[in-house]
């Protein structure tokens, strides 16, 4: 078959078979009488054979190595071949959504792309002080695309940092919220701590919202940090898990002072007091349980408060007995 036939039927321009045959990849088995190339079925097959090859992403000169070598394994090239595809998927992927984040920025002129660019390389910088900065230049009204700075504080490590990055988050405006909720589903412990640490910090509305959600999730950090969150705003939905901390002594401090906040009228003060007082007396709750819940008597205002230090002023628990005497001399003097 002469070289015109065979690159209609294989669909191989006669150029590219010349070019083959100048790299040895595929040679004409045989010349007409007048000198013609004339391919076999066996070159025919190999022709097939390299497109086939190509369509893999072998170079030419891996599919020539291929052919040729009896003792090729392709196993290992083809395991090399996945590698490079997923490196290049990846490549790809980060280059699509840089695309949609300096869109999203809505630049109007060149240096708006440039500016969001060199941002987006500061938030990805191996050098905390670039990244803090790229954050904090979010006063200066830089268009800090939301997804990007998101992404930054689900991964930052450095605390500095991270609060400037929640710095940013609270004063990027609407989106920020929806995206922190949804990485609160991540597998990682670490990333849903600092999701709903970032909520945490959002102006009131829609990431209150989503911080009472969050007072029903699995993870136990993820509750503290939205009902310590809850508790500063006001927001009585979080007085369960705040009394949960202080039994199980997890930042019992911190949740006795949001209750302490939450105690604002005397009404809120006297229901507190009497959960305070029936946790207390919980047959499972454990003495230094029972020692933190006294503890956290001290910041409830009210006559409430006072009675129930009283009452456990003569406690048979002798150190919630002291703590309770300590608490309302402290009272007195005020």
């Amino acid at each position: 078959m002469l070289i015109g036939e065979v690159a209609r039927r294989s669909g191989v321009s006669a150029r590219m078979l010349r070019h083959y045959e100048s790299l040895g990849l595929v040679r004409p088995s045989g010349r007409t009488d007048s000198g013609y190339r004339e391919y076999s079925g066996e070159d025919i097959r190999r022709i097939f054979h390299i497109e086939s090859l190509r369509s893999l992403g072998l170079s030419l000169r891996e599919i020539g190595r291929a052919l040729d070598d009896p003792g090729f394994m392709p196993s290992a090239l083809v395991t090399d071949l996945i590698r490079q595809t997923r490196d290049r998927v990846a490549a790809e992927t980060e280059l699509l959504t840089r695309l949609h984040r300096i869109d999203a920025a809505d630049p109007t002129g060149w240096e708006d792309v440039l500016q969001v660019v060199a941002l987006l390389q500061a938030l990805g910088s191996k050098s905390p002080a670039a990244r803090q900065r790229a954050a904090l230049s979010f006063a200066d009204e830089a268009p800090v695309p939301v997804e990007a700075l998101v992404e930054a504080a689900l991964s930052e490590t450095v605390p500095n940092v991270a609060g400037a990055l929640r710095w940013a988050l609270a004063r990027s405006g609407d989106g920020a919220h929806a995206l922190l909720a949804e990485a609160l589903g991540s597998p990682v412990p670490a990333v849903r701590e600092r999701a709903v640490q970032a909520l945490a910090e959002l102006p009131a509305g829609d990431a209150t919202t989503q911080l009472r959600h969050a007072l029903a999730h699995s993870d136990a950090v993820v509750r503290g940090h939205a009902a310590l969150a809850l508790g500063t705003r006001g927001v009585t939905d979080a007085v369960p898990t705040l009394l949960d901390m202080i039994v199980e002594g997890r930042n019992d401090t911190d949740a006795a002072d949001a209750l302490s906040v939450l105690a604002s009228d005397n009404t809120t003060a006297d229901q507190l007091t009497a959960e305070l007082v029936d946790r207390l007396a919980q047959d499972t709750t454990e003495p230094p349980a029972r020692g933190r819940l006294t503890q956290a008597l001290a910041g409830i205002p009210g006559p409430a408060a006072a009675r129930a230090l009283g009452e456990l002023s003569h406690d048979e628990d002798r150190a919630v007995a002291l703590t309770a005497t300590y608490l309302l001399h402290l009272r007195d003097a005020r």
